[in-house]
């Protein structure tokens, strides 16, 4: 995940919020539901930025090891 992609996030968010407040959602049930999301989401931003480091890592490995220049 990107961080140019946060502030989309951010704003997607707050839509189905106002979307599910004029819908007659309960308070009480879109704060249980972030909740519910609470754990995922941390998961999501805080690994978001480790997708990419396995393949240059290997691949530098692999180049230093074959002595190719």
């Amino acid at each position: 995940m990107k961080r140019q992609h946060l502030g989309l996030y951010a704003i997607a968010l707050a839509i189905l919020i106002v979307g599910l407040a004029f819908a007659g959602v309960p308070v009480q049930t879109m704060l249980f539901g972030l909740l519910v999301l609470a754990c995922p989401l941390m998961m999501m931003f805080m690994m978001g930025g480790h997708g990419g480091h396995g393949g240059s890592d290997q691949q530098e490995q692999d180049h230093h090891t074959t002595g190719r220049s």
